[in-house]
């Protein structure tokens, strides 16, 4: 089973021999008539059973890497309101995660800082990549977000950043709102 369709969050899935390009190609089933958001795909009960249309796609990153042999953890953050988070740090491999109330301040080295929301997602690469910030954006009320974390092996999940690193890539930072 693969996907066939992304656009507006929708994910179809399908067995059939399609090749790797098509994949995310919503003309891949365009024999089907339009579904409930109009690209090429009914959504009607008439286009199979309903589970072939609940997915809907929240984050496509790429391209990743894995550290070969690494495990995975999934954990789950809740931060009081005002809290500002994990200081900078960085995990081994790449990091996966979806706002679940609240909004999450979020910082990555080279880009801006960015607030997101309940409903949104976030990825980093891992590595070498510093995450400055996770923190609430909130003031008034609580956030938390599930985040799944890929380890290398014998590699702490997640390494704090000292200072003197910090000043060291300073200039690598996107500038500061």
């Amino acid at each position: 089973m693969v996907a066939d369709c992304q656009e507006d969050g929708c994910v179809r899935w399908w067995a059939g021999p399609h090749d790797v390009e098509d994949l995310w190609r919503c003309d891949t089933m365009s024999n089907n008539a339009q579904h409930d958001h109009g690209h090429g795909h009914d959504g009607g009960a008439e286009d199979g059973p309903s589970w072939t249309r609940a997915a809907k796609l929240l984050q496509d990153a790429a391209p990743i890497t894995v550290p070969e042999g690494a495990s995975a953890m999934t954990i789950r953050v809740e931060w009081e309101p005002g809290d500002p988070g994990t200081p900078p740090h960085r995990h081994s491999g790449p990091a996966f995660g979806y706002v679940v109330e609240g909004a999450v301040r979020f910082e990555l080295e080279g880009e801006p800082e960015r607030i997101v929301e309940a409903g949104g997602t976030f990825w980093e690469p891992g590595g070498d990549v510093i995450h400055y910030q996770d923190g609430n954006a909130l003031t008034d009320a609580r956030t938390s977000f599930v985040v799944t974390m890929m380890c290398a092996p014998g590699k702490p999940m997640l390494e704090l950043v000292d200072e003197e690193e910090l000043e060291q890539r300073a200039h690598l930072r996107a500038p500061r709102p």
